[in-house]
């Protein structure tokens, strides 16, 4: 009989191994000698060794997960429950048990990490629904749609969280995306209709401003142009393609109204060019008669030139459309001057206003006269206080009756 540490093969061949419970039968080799029976179940022990070595070392690692760790764990002690090899059987047993504790202690932390993920899930979750009801509030039809997409695209790369949480959190989301996109679909379905609605209207404008384009009815023609673009602009825009090709129709028609126009003003301009320069020696004629008029004061002499000028004038005719502010607005001012002589003339001689005056004077002259004799009185009293105050009020009168004199010159 061969022995060893931890088996022996018997007189038959019988190989077995020694564990805490006594000695187990292995196998038998009977045509092998004892020392190469013994040495094939020690291999198989060694291989055995090797893999709960692994196995350990992958657990303490992580690179199994706890379900795994536990279930390579369990089949591994199968193993070793009834393994066919001879060595320290109790020893690998042991290294299995160390791996116990860890794997709790990897389960413990990974649910933690899952709970903590599916926290942190539910709120960016939470975040994405409440922005994506901002959204659906709102009325950024350009930015929400694409932003909407954004969301979504976030949403599925969140992992799922508890049922009941996934599934309230995702119709809050959904609703959103649904209102969104029930409003959105309703606000372009409300503005094509505008559309179609400008559209008609500006094809009605655009008929008109083509029929008006060769009138030379100037005048009335340009105002009605006035109306027309003020109703273009309130159509609102129609369908761009549409849009851009009725406005060409319509500027076209404008551009050669007013076109003509231009060039039949700029013709009268030619023609009434020579009216201008008599317009201009006149009014040479009219400036020239404020200079008198501002040393005699001959009100009447001023007036009779000025018609003569005036009547000239209006002979004269129209002149070009960029001279008429100037030339109208000088010989405006030249019978302003004279209108203003003439009534300051009238003020000043002006029968009522010259009695008030002249009653005035008499009237401060006979209170300056009773002061006067008051003042002789109150001297001769010796009544020094009505003395100063009666000095006081004939120095006021004095005052006033000056003014009066003046007012009474000025209608002289």
């Amino acid at each position: 009989m061969t022995t060893s540490d931890w088996g022996r093969v018997g007189d038959d061949g019988t190989v077995y191994v020694k564990t805490a419970d006594g000695e187990r039968a292995v196998g038998q080799m009977p045509d092998a000698t004892p020392e190469e029976a013994l040495a094939f179940y020690t291999k198989r022990y060694d291989n055995l060794a090797l893999e709960v070595d692994l196995l350990h070392r992958r657990v303490l690692t992580g690179v199994l997960s706890p379900e795994e760790a536990a279930q390579s764990v369990r089949l591994v002690r199968d193993q070793l429950a009834d393994a066919h090899a001879v060595g320290d059987l109790t020893v690998l047993t042991g290294k299995l048990d160390e791996l116990g504790p860890v794997i709790a202690t990897q389960r413990d932390a990974r649910k933690a990490a899952k709970a903590q993920r599916s926290a942190e899930a539910r709120e960016q979750k939470s975040q994405l629904a409440a922005e994506a009801e901002k959204i659906a509030s709102g009325r950024d039809w350009r930015n929400g749609a694409n932003r909407l997409r954004e969301l979504l695209d976030q949403w599925k790369q969140l992992p799922r969280i508890d049922k009941a949480a996934d599934d309230e959190l995702w119709k809050r989301f959904s609703s959103a995306r649904s209102a969104y996109t029930k409003a959105r679909k309703a606000h372009f379905a409300e503005q094509d209709e505008r559309r179609e609605g400008a559209r008609g209207v500006k094809e009605r404008l655009v008929k008109e401003a083509e029929a008006l384009a060769d009138s030379t009815d100037w005048g009335p023609t340009s105002g009605r142009y006035r109306d027309l673009m003020r109703d273009w602009k309130a159509a609102g825009p129609a369908p761009k393609a549409v849009d851009d090709k009725l406005w060409q129709r319509f500027r076209g028609a404008q551009d050669r109204f007013f076109g003509a126009r231009d060039a039949a003003n700029a013709a009268l301009d030619s023609e009434f060019a020579a009216n201008a320069e008599v317009k201009q020696q006149l009014l040479v004629e009219a400036e020239a008669l404020l200079a008198p008029l501002a040393e005699t004061g001959d009100i009447a002499a001023a007036k009779a030139a000025f018609r003569v000028v005036a009547d000239k004038w209006d002979e004269a005719g129209k002149v070009p459309r960029d001279r008429i502010k100037d030339l109208e607005g000088r010989m405006r001012a030249v019978e302003q001057t004279i209108r203003k002589a003439e009534d300051d003339q009238w003020r000043r001689s002006d029968p009522e206003k010259s009695a008030r005056a002249d009653d005035m004077v008499s009237k401060l002259e006979a209170a300056i006269a009773e002061s006067e004799a008051k003042l002789e009185g109150a001297r001769s009293r010796g009544d020094d206080k009505r003395v100063r105050d009666l000095e006081s009020s004939i120095e006021g009168q004095r005052s006033l009756l000056e003014m009066a004199k003046r007012a009474s010159a000025d209608f002289s």
